[in-house]
């Protein structure tokens, strides 16, 4: 029978580089060749060492906020597949290329739930897939205000530790005149702004008056 790889071993080395050692050199050894990162909220990461390289130089290990956190919920573990679930907690005091890039620090602070799905071939990674929610983060740093949509701030984070927790309600907001004056027969198309987030107007599909074809 052939001895299964340690894949917490392993996966905890990856992390000890990425925000311990702060080594690209290092992160990228415990990864195959071909490996690839995808932060899918946001599509950033890379493909092949190569791009890893850069990415990790540039774009991940030197943009990491001071104070960040990795809180763990829950693992699962496979043969050659690793998931987990925690929390990701930072004060936004740097342009995080990563996860939000372009954004100047807001100096607020941050709590996410993360979902890491890694794939191993053999002893090392192959890939990675990360996800969050990014309205969630995007509402905690004021960029979106969580009354005028259906999302949440923080209370997801809480949420996702103490499940007993109270869900968050949710009533619609009152779109104004423009939607319910133009109500017919179904047909939509984009109507004039109603909606306002973060104090910038969101056009919403609003019913045209008169039934016509897009």
């Amino acid at each position: 029978m052939t001895n299964q790889p340690d894949l917490e071993t392993l996966w905890a080395e990856h992390l000890r580089h990425e925000f311990d050692t702060k080594s690209t050199p290092d992160t990228l050894l415990t990864m195959v060749q071909n490996a690839y990162v995808n932060h899918v909220p946001v599509m950033t990461g890379g493909y092949g060492k190569g791009a890893l390289d850069s990415f990790y130089s540039t774009h991940f290990i030197p943009k990491m906020p001071a104070d960040v956190e990795l809180v763990p919920i829950s693992r699962t573990v496979g043969v050659d597949r690793l998931v987990d679930e925690f929390l990701f907690k930072f004060t936004h005091d740097i342009v995080m290329d990563w996860m939000l890039p372009g954004i100047p620090p807001t100096h607020k602070r941050v709590e996410v739930p993360f979902v890491v799905i890694v794939q191993f071939e053999g002893d090392k990674l192959a890939h990675e897939h990360i996800y969050w929610d990014q309205a969630t983060v995007l509402a905690q740093l004021g960029l979106l205000e969580p009354g005028t949509l259906p999302i949440s701030g923080v209370a997801q984070a809480a949420k996702v530790v103490d499940p007993q927790l109270p869900k968050q309600p949710w009533r619609p907001p009152v779109l104004g005149t423009v939607v319910g004056a133009s109500m017919t027969r179904g047909r939509y198309a984009l109507g004039e702004p109603s909606v306002h987030c973060a104090n910038r107007p969101v056009t919403i599909p609003c019913p045209l008056q008169e039934s016509r074809e897009l």
